[in-house]
């Protein structure tokens, strides 16, 4: 069981994580050439990447157990949306290691928040 300074110093340390996970997003839409599958791409990748962060901090602001659960289910789908055009940019630019890198933060942000999900559910149960 973790103390009230560890779930809070958790919660601080991964919304550092998911910010610091959007702005690497950023900056590597920023270098991507202008061809059209970018610009679509670009918009939605950074669309959800950002809303990871930005919902995953609305989550820890909950005002209910139920609101959470709620608002970390839309944190994982948009972490596993910002995944699937990670994967597709790592496959039209091989040749740049970031989108490797970042399919790699964003696979780990999948599982966190997906551990986090079940752990919530085994309470649930719990309760019951």
């Amino acid at each position: 069981m973790w103390s009230v300074a560890e779930k809070l110093a958790f919660k601080k340390s991964l919304e550092s994580r998911t910010s610091d996970f959007a702005i690497a997003v950023f900056r590597s839409l920023d270098a991507l050439p202008p061809f059209v599958s970018s610009k679509v791409i670009s918009y939605q990748l950074g669309k959800s990447a950002s809303s990871v962060g930005a919902n995953y901090r609305e989550a820890n602001r909950a005002e209910s157990r139920d609101d959470f659960n709620h608002k970390i289910g839309i944190v994982l789908k948009e972490c596993s949306e910002s995944l699937y055009w990670l994967e597709l940019l790592r496959r039209l630019y091989p040749d740049q290691d970031v989108y490797s890198q970042l399919v790699k933060e964003c696979s780990e942000l999948v599982c966190l928040f997906q551990s986090v999900k079940r752990r919530l559910h085994e309470k649930r149960k719990e309760i019951s």
